[in-house]
């Protein structure tokens, strides 16, 4: 563990994203309430009562916040 944490950040992101790339979405196991909620989500957006906003408006209302 010391070896890799004595890696710099850009070594370490690196060895993190080839690990990343070796594993087979396809055995990435979706649970069933992440699925649940997929579903709601999906049928909320075609009965129309999903509203959406845009990235400008979301930073506008941010910075507002502060």
């Amino acid at each position: 563990m010391q070896e890799i944490l004595d890696l710099s950040i850009d070594e370490r992101m690196s060895m993190i994203e080839r690990i990343w790339d070796s594993i087979d979405k396809a055995d990435i196991k979706l649970p069933a309430s992440h699925m649940d909620e997929l579903d709601r989500r999906l049928a909320r957006y075609e009965k129309g009562e999903t509203k959406f906003t845009t990235w400008e408006n979301i930073k506008d209302e941010l910075k507002g916040a502060k």
